[in-house]
């Protein structure tokens, strides 16, 4: 009646710890979301972080823009330890980070990570002072490094040169060919050269990102079958709402299945004054759905049709989803295995009973013109029909008392 966890083999990977967050190596995938607070606005950036990692992101990654941006960081760390929040923070450099890691030692010793982009380090003898700068600082601060690339901002040299040596091929490919080699070489290329500074292979994280899903699934089974350095996955800009889920989503699991990533970030645009969370949630759903993680009971509900003219199973679906979200931030204290639990709210005779034996606890609400009861399931049995004004309020309880009987305390909570 539990989850299946997947049984996909995942790809050998070089494990980098950021924190006290293991990225590959054979460590869960990790779930990992950005703010789009101002850095520079220490106290909004602190709220939100929070309420990334309260919502379940084990990693948070800050814009570092400015000196400004820099000088804040030591600030938000602090203020998020008060707050009794110790996710990592990961340090988001562009352009000018080899200056302000080095201007601002108090920034470049609180971030847990820093996310360094090849293509807008500077340009020739510059980029490699600059990058090497940013690499040396890590190195210094024993801080592990993101190189990520992305095809918006390619270094132009090396696409250049990638261009020349395809024209010059006995057996030229197309240009799609062309920018994922570009892609993967200026990650691998970076990535020798920290070695070569000094940064150790554990302390590297690589990632190509692409805002398209085919071109994204070819670059990251190359670049996978050609190192094992840990990856970051990402659709970059996938976009707003229902595209940017699907979109993620499609990418993702397609390579999540073949054992391609040990970390993932979901680029959702949120509506204006829209939840940023929401990514979080994506992302967590997407491995959850996959078997690959468990993070909170998952509550299966039928879509609904002519016989369900009620919309009463759908309001206690959403009830009883939201509840368990809320209610795992106190279970997975206390209790072992909680977030494996299953939940079905099904609304009406036709699957409702046989779905709701397959769950740990199942409900099947009366569709139209069927007597007004809800039988409730318990592992696959029958234990008790529900009638009446509180049935939500009753299964709450059910759910609450199988929490409590079904899952062992964790030491501590005795």
């Amino acid at each position: 009646m539990s989850q299946n966890i997947s049984s996909t083999q995942r790809r050998p990977s070089v494990g980098v710890r950021v924190g006290s967050v293991t990225i590959g190596g054979g460590a869960p995938v990790v779930v990992q979301s950005m703010t789009n607070t101002d850095t520079e606005n220490e106290v909004a950036t602190a709220v939100q972080v929070a309420q990334l990692a309260h919502a379940g992101s084990e990693l948070v990654r800050i814009t570092v823009n400015t000196a400004i941006a820099a000088q804040a960081v030591s600030a938000v760390r602090a203020r998020l330890d008060d707050m009794g929040c110790h996710v990592p923070l990961v340090g988001d450099f562009h352009f000018n980070g080899h200056k302000l890691l080095t201007e601002y030692p108090d920034c470049a010793k609180a971030l847990a990570k820093y996310r360094i982009n090849p293509g807008n380090v500077g340009h020739g003898r510059k980029r490699d002072e600059q990058f090497a700068t940013m690499i040396e600082t890590a190195c210094k601060y024993d801080k592990p490094v993101r190189i990520g690339v992305n095809w918006g901002s390619l270094d132009p040299e090396l696409l250049v040169r990638i261009m020349d040596e395809n024209a010059r091929s006995k057996d030229p490919q197309d240009a799609g060919y062309v920018m994922r080699e570009a892609l993967i070489t200026s990650a691998l290329e970076s990535a020798a050269r920290a070695e070569e500074i000094g940064l150790g292979r554990d302390h590297i994280v690589l990632s190509c990102k692409v805002s398209g899903v085919q071109d994204l699934i070819a670059v990251y089974r190359d670049l996978a079958a050609r190192c094992d350095y840990a990856l970051h996955l990402g659709l970059t800009e996938a976009g707003m709402g229902s595209k940017g889920i699907v979109a993620s989503t499609a990418a993702l699991a397609v390579l999540l299945q073949e054992g391609i990533g040990d970390t993932i970030r979901i680029s959702l645009t949120p509506e204006p004054g829209g939840d940023r969370t929401r990514e979080v949630v994506v992302a967590q759903e997407i491995l959850q759905t996959m078997g690959l993680r468990a993070f909170v009971p998952l509550v299966a509900a039928c879509p609904g049709c002519g016989r369900t003219t009620s919309t009463y199973f759908q309001e206690l679906a959403e009830n009883i989803q939201s509840y368990v979200r809320e209610q795992m931030i106190v279970w997975r204290e206390q209790y072992e295995g909680v977030e494996y639990m299953t939940l079905a709210v099904m609304g009406c005779v036709v699957n409702g009973p046989g779905e709701s034996k397959h769950a740990n606890i199942g409900i099947s609400l009366p569709g139209s013109g069927e007597k007004p009861v809800a039988p409730v399931f318990v592992d696959g049995q029958k234990t008790v029909t529900l009638k009446g004004d509180n049935i939500a309020g009753e299964f709450r309880q059910i759910v609450d008392e199988y929490v409590q009987a079904k899952y062992p305390k964790k030491s501590g909570n005795d």
